[in-house]
């Protein structure tokens, strides 16, 4: 907690809005998707499903083959603990619901289901896309996938494995958005990062979760930056965007959202 807050502050102190930027794509993505004040209906989807599991008391067994929670060591848990705990906060589920809206991305993949709140934002956010979520716990990968049925969210297919084992048998040539939110180790991020990266195209959005969760995640981060093929990033502190657009010069920015 002691090492987040203190690259907070550094973040703050370095980060900037769509003022300091200036390549035209960033700032276009900056000002009419990151700073987009519009109120959309889905936003009222986003926050009754929340509003909904954080009453649930009803507990699960949850497998963790990542870093884990700070908070929560117990194998048993009940579903309001993960809510209120684990799960992506509200303003972060709409601006991916807007990122996915904003590109409109035809093929995503997720690692790390949890339950299913990332995952239905970039449902709603392009109904015509196709979502596979890869979750390593058998029953949060049940009780997710009878959530997404509740809500008639018919472009969403739930696998439960491994990481590792599930993406080499990934029915797509290429992913035009990842969202990496599975296993918080510097290790496993490089791993799938690595594992991924011939999924990716020239306009690919790669999304790493929690970018200083602890030294080992800010590391990946240092280390997927300077990675050849990419070429912007965009660090908002909670996620670090990863794009791979071969037009662009390699440069790094440091986002308020």
């Amino acid at each position: 907690m002691i090492y987040q807050i203190k690259q907070h502050i550094k973040f703050l102190i370095n980060s900037t809005n769509q003022h300091g930027v200036h390549s035209p794509f960033v700032f276009d993505l900056v000002t009419n998707c990151f700073y987009d004040s519009t109120k959309y209906p889905e936003y009222q989807n986003i926050k009754d499903f929340k509003n909904r599991l954080k009453k649930v008391n009803h507990k699960i067994s949850v497998t963790d083959f990542g870093a884990g929670s700070t908070k929560l060591k117990s194998s048993e848990r009940k579903i309001s603990d993960i809510v209120k705990h684990v799960s992506i906060s509200n303003k972060n589920s709409k601006l991916l619901f807007r990122i996915c809206k904003y590109f409109q991305f035809k093929n995503i993949l997720e690692l790390g289901t949890s339950l299913g709140f990332a995952t239905q934002a970039m449902s709603l956010g392009f109904p015509n896309s196709e979502i596979i979520s890869i979750e390593g716990c058998p029953e949060i990968t049940k009780y997710a996938s009878n959530q997404f049925q509740l809500q008639q969210l018919e472009n969403i297919e739930v696998i439960n494995g491994k990481f590792s084992e599930i993406i080499p048998k990934s029915k797509h040539a290429t992913y035009n958005l990842v969202f990496f939110d599975g296993n918080h180790t510097k290790e496993a991020t490089l791993s799938y990062f690595n594992m991924l990266l011939p999924k990716a195209n020239n306009n690919s959005l790669f999304i790493f979760d929690d970018i200083y969760w602890s030294r080992g995640m800010t590391e990946a981060w240092e280390i997927i930056k300077k990675h050849p093929k990419v070429t912007v990033t965009i660090d908002t502190f909670q996620w670090g965007l990863v794009f791979f657009r071969k037009e662009q010069a390699k440069e790094h920015f440091k986002i308020r959202v």
